[in-house]
């Protein structure tokens, strides 16, 4: 049975044409959980405004508790899939539960709960990541290699301390998804289609039940309000275009693709595509509710699912690499990378930076033995960075254990 939610105004069905453009269905129904959610608080709400009695809620709740997850189905939308369901169950009694509500607050819900629990997920797999990584740093922090700018070497780091950048980087993300998690914390259902519901319910206590902070505090906002969504894809962008930092070829065997890498640059690419274009679609709507709005659902769920995907396996790439120790020391150990460190050590005799710089420039092919003549030795120099947020290997065992501890209590 297809429960039809609107139609008394037209004279004839809507054409198949006009069905496969309207429906969403196919892919809203991934709210159903949600949708079943706000449906049971919505009824409790109504009931304590009199509009259904005990026996009538009894019957209204012990249905949508029994409603499962949607398969295939000639259904407009997750709403109509649940009221159709509701009727099936209890018949005509599944029409109350509408009753000062419309489909404008009714998704606005939805959604906000659906974007809680994606932060929520985020956050929990951003801060396993940072855990991971903090860990190789703790481990590694000692462990020299090339540090690069402008895509050549240039001074040695640790490999710890290289982990421990993007740990940096996923610790605003974490708290760019708490952030957005905080302000979007409000509850729109009471809001009605636009200008607030007739019924006297007390929507404080209708949004602390569904888990909200509180009720939004206008209606027109609450069902046309979709910044939520929007700082939810620009965290996600931004942790992707973060992550767009070996596996095998099927054709090569001496090749070793880095895959996982290279699929995070891309889902980078799409993460930025899918947030610009759902700014694009909120550009220049005219309040309250907009049919527009139907498509800002397909980039979260895409977006989710990528979040869900990749960080776990870039985890499991970090988890598992397997560091040439040897070779990252004697890279880190190259003339090249000592140059700066031979021009602070003139430098400390008192001599003028800038007259050591270009010394130490003048003199590339003998920085051996000007780095033997002043003491410049590897571990000398790792070890004098040990300013706060420098490369020192005890500075980066520390840092790694306060990292450790902060995901510890996040």
């Amino acid at each position: 049975m297809t429960q039809k939610l609107w139609g008394g105004r037209f004279v004839s069905e809507p054409s198949q044409l006009l069905r496969r453009l309207n429906d969403s269905f196919a892919f809203d129904r991934e709210l159903w959980n949600e949708d079943v959610e706000g449906s049971i608080a919505w009824a409790r709400a109504i009931a304590d405004a009199g509009v259904l009695s005990e026996e009538e809620l009894d019957l209204i709740l012990g249905a949508l508790v029994r409603i499962e997850a949607p398969a295939d189905g000639d259904y407009e939308d997750v709403h109509s899939y649940v009221e159709a369901k509701l009727y099936e169950l209890i018949g005509a009694g599944a029409g109350k539960l509408h009753t000062g509500r419309s489909r404008n607050d009714q998704v606005a819900t939805d959604l906000k709960l659906w974007l809680k629990r994606a932060c929520d997920e985020a956050i929990e797999i951003v801060n396993a990541f940072a855990t991971t990584l903090a860990t190789r740093a703790l481990e590694e922090a000692a462990t020299p290699m090339p540090g690069y700018t402008h895509s050549k070497q240039a001074e040695p780091v640790t490999f710890g301390h290289w982990c421990l950048a993007y740990v940096e980087m996923l610790r605003r993300d974490r708290a760019r998804f708490a952030s957005a998690s905080e302000r979007g914390d409000e509850c729109p259902l009471g809001s009605g289609a636009l200008a607030g519901t007739p019924l006297p319910v007390d929507r404080d206590a209708l949004a602390r039940s569904l888990g909200f902070a509180r009720a939004n505090a206008n209606s027109i906002d609450g069902v046309s309000d979709r910044d939520f969504a929007a700082e939810y894809l620009f965290a996600a962008s931004m942790t992707l275009t973060h992550l767009s930092m070996a596996t095998g070829s099927s054709r090569m065997p001496q090749k070793k693709n880095p895959d996982v890498l290279e699929l995070a640059r891309g889902y980078a690419a799409r993460g930025i595509g899918e947030l610009t274009g759902f700014l694009a679609l909120l550009k220049g709507l005219p309040l309250a509710y907009d049919k527009d709005l139907q498509l800002d659902k397909e980039p979260l769920f895409r977006t989710r699912r990528v979040i869900a995907t990749l960080v776990p396996a870039l985890r499991e790439l970090i988890s598992g690499l397997s560091l040439d120790r040897d070779r990252m020391r004697a890279a880190a150990g190259s003339d090249a990378l000592i140059a700066t460190a031979v021009a602070d050590a003139l430098a400390a005799t008192g001599m003028p930076f800038r007259e050591a710089h270009d010394q130490v420039s003048r003199n590339l092919a003998n920085l051996g033995s000007l780095a033997k003549e002043h003491g410049v030795t590897l571990d000398g120099m790792l070890a004098r960075k040990s300013a706060f947020g420098g490369t020192a290997p005890e500075r980066v065992a520390a840092a790694a254990k306060t990292a450790l501890l902060e995901s510890a209590k996040s």
